[in-house]
Parts: structure tokens; sequence; C-alpha cells
């Protein structure tokens, strides 16, 4: 039941904000309204703190330190896998990888079991919603292997055409062996059918990866439910420091696969006569990680456990929904992307003004957005428009955010149009 105002029955937005000192600043000379959500998240004082903790008190290196900062660093480091392996529903700690984001990830995936198993004349299956990082990796891939990357068709509105994905599914062009899909689109918030799209890859033999950079920040995500293959995610965007991110796999898939890159901590034995490779999951960590991410990351999985996610769920959709409102009413704006559901974007265009000249504007009123292809380049060529200008949201948002940005495109127009 929504309260009136901005706040939703159970969810006290305003103190929420109070953990967020980035927030409480003026841009421009105006208080900031950070609305860029899909970009980057902001830090908790507890993931912060955190990472601060990590480097104040206990830095080291870890596994294999013979004193006591070492053993804190490792413990740190290896309960933050625990973490993000309980966040998930990982059957197993052993299958959460660290990696530096979901770019990383999703590289991984395609350098490995791509080039192990892709042949001349399969297919891997890609959304026309897709960021780049999972459309390039497996255009280079495909490339070497003889193999082709397949647009899925989406509609006017911003949806995946499962009607035809099922066509594509069963076509005599070549077996499709991926099939690599967002969770949500960056671009434009379409919450994809993933369930129904594992479902229906599993039933001809493909893998299916599910790029979850814009779900995890918003929503509980369970692996197993999901039945997916591979999952990816980026700290940065639920909340945590950027430069890591977390690539799970079944564990089966993951053994099979050869490692990604050589170095410390991946191998069992190394000898000028051959080399012999760790167990999982450091056969795929090479190097000296990402120790203070991985800790602030877990930080931040600590922080959004601590309150009811499905009130901030709801939180966040009711102001999307109260965006969307003030747009009905708002001359000259045309909204991007209306496909059944949608979490977390709102994505427009100024009727006769470029994104970009939008997006300078309301910034010099303190209103922080993204203009642009959002990465996202053929879905504009789907689109036929050359970007939008993306508000993006979490649950640290108020309704006065969402009032601040159309007073903010208001006064731009006046300019612009």
């Amino acid at each position: 039941m929504m309260q009136a105002g901005n706040a939703v029955k159970g969810f006290d937005v305003e103190k929420i904000r109070e953990d967020f000192p980035i927030l409480h600043q003026e841009v421009n000379g105006h208080p900031l309204v950070y609305l860029d959500n899909a970009a980057t998240t902001q830090k908790p004082n507890a993931v912060i703190d955190a990472i601060s903790d990590y480097y104040r008190g206990y830095n080291s290196n870890v596994h294999r330190g013979a004193h006591a900062l070492s053993d804190k660093a490792t413990a740190g480091f290896e309960g933050a896998r625990d973490t993000l392996a309980a966040f998930i529903n990982s059957p197993s700690r052993e299958q959460v990888l660290w990696t530096r984001g979901t770019t990383e990830a999703i590289n991984l995936v395609a350098f490995t079991w791509g080039k192990q198993n892709l042949e001349a004349g399969d297919r891997v299956l890609v959304s026309n919603l897709e960021h780049h990082s999972n459309i390039v990796p497996w255009q280079m891939v495909a490339q070497e292997k003889g193999a082709s990357v397949v647009a899925i068709p989406v509609s006017d509105s911003g949806a995946i055409d499962l009607d035809a994905f099922k066509a594509l599914l069963v076509s005599n062009e070549g077996p499709v062996k991926f099939v690599s899909v967002g969770h949500v689109s960056n671009a434009l918030g379409t919450v994809n059918p993933v369930e129904e799209i594992v479902a229906l890859s599993h039933e001809v033999g493909a893998k299916v990866l599910i790029d979850g950079a814009q779900s995890v920040g918003h929503w509980a995500v369970d692996v197993q439910a999901l039945d997916c293959d591979f999952f990816a995610f980026s700290g940065h965007k639920m909340f945590g420091p950027t430069g890591i991110g977390v690539l799970w796999g079944k564990r089966d898939l993951l053994e099979a696969m050869p490692p990604y890159q050589g170095g410390g901590e991946m191998i069992e034995t190394v000898s000028f006569e051959g080399t012999t490779y760790n167990a999982l999951p450091y056969k795929y960590e090479a190097g000296t990680p990402d120790i203070a991410g991985a800790i602030g990351l877990a930080a931040a999985v600590d922080y959004l456990n601590s309150f009811d996610r499905e009130a901030a769920v709801a939180h966040e959709n009711d102001l999307l929904q109260y965006a969307w409102q003030k747009a009905e009413g708002f001359a000259g704006l045309t909204r991007v992307g209306t496909a059944p559901k949608v979490a977390g974007v709102f994505s427009f265009l100024l009727n006769g003004a470029h994104p970009s000249d939008v997006g300078m504007l309301i910034d010099q009123q303190g209103v922080a957005v993204r203009t642009g292809h959002h990465c996202a380049q053929p879905l504009m060529a789907r689109l036929g428009i050359p970007g939008t200008v993306r508000a993006s949201f979490s649950f640290y948002n108020n309704r006065n955010d969402v009032d601040r940005l159309f007073e903010a495109l208001e006064k731009a127009k006046t300019f612009l149009v």
C-alpha cells in the first residue's frame, strides 16, 4: 500500500539517504539529484568503511602469508565469497568467481567456453537490447571459430520478440550453441523473461548466460531457480566498489572450461615440462585479486540484506510510475521503451532537442542523468534514434528527485525547443 508523498509503507527512504554521504552536496549551486544509477550506484557508509578498515587495519595479500594480517585478509576475502554465494543462492562457494565486473565475466565465458565449444556454422543468440559487452566478445570468438552472432529481434516497445526467438532456436541455419541475454536492459529498463528464455534454450541443448548487472541491485536473484548456466554481475551497480564483479557458473561447465589467464594462484604445480591447474574457484583467478573490492562488495550485500528488499522494489516502482505520470503531462516529451515490464529506467527524448544538450542543461540545475546510446548502438539503430536521455532510479531516490528532474526539463525546454 502506497503512502502519501514519496514513500512506500515500511520503507523509510529519507533515513536510507542518510547512509549515502555523496547525496548531501550541491552541484552547480543546486542540491544534487543523482539519477544515473544504471551507470553506477552510490556507496553507503557501510561499504566505504569496510574498504577503509581493510586498508587501515589489515592490508595484506591473501592465502599464503604466514602472518596475522594475511590470515585476517584471507578470512575477509574468502568470507566475502561465502556472502556472495548466499546472496545469489549458489549451491556452493566454489562456483563464485571474482572478476573485474560483468564485462570481464562475459569475456571469460566467451573466450573459454566459446573457444572450447563453438564450431564453424554454430550460432550464438544475443538480443537486440544488449549492452556492447554482451555482443562484442561473442563476435570476436565467433569470427575466430567460424560461428555467427545473431540478434534476437525486439518490438517497438523494446521487448524481446519471443516468437522470433523460438523460430531462431529451431532454424536450419545452424545449431544454436549459446544464448546470452540481459536480465534488464540498461538502456530501456526492459525486464526480460529470462526464465522462459533459459527453458527454451535448454530444449535445444544451448547454454545460457544472463547478464545480471542491472538486476541484482534491484531485487533478489536465485541462480538455481533461474537454471541459467552462467550469471554475471558488477559490484559497482549494487552499491559496492568499482573493479569487482562476479561470474557464477554451473560446476560441471566451470570444471570443463580451460583457464582464462595464467599466473599465480590459478596453478597447482608448475614446471617446464608442464603445468597443472588449481581447483575451483582459483583456477580462474590469476594474480593478486581485488581484496578490498571483494570485502567492499560483501559489505554492500550485508547492507542490502539489512532491510526489506521487496519494499525497496515497491518504492522504486512507485518512483518509475510517478515519472511516467509526470511525463504524460509534459508537452514534447517522448518516452522510449514501453515494454510491459520495466525496472529502474526512465528513458526519453525531448522532441526537437539532442539528448546531450538536454543532459548538459539539466546538469547545470544539479540533476545528473546519462545521455547517448548507453553502449547499446544496435538497439538505438533498431529504434531509429541516436540515443536517449536516461534517468535511472535506486531505492535512495525519492519523489522530490522526480519533481526536480521535470522542473529542470521544463527550464531546459525553454532554451532548446
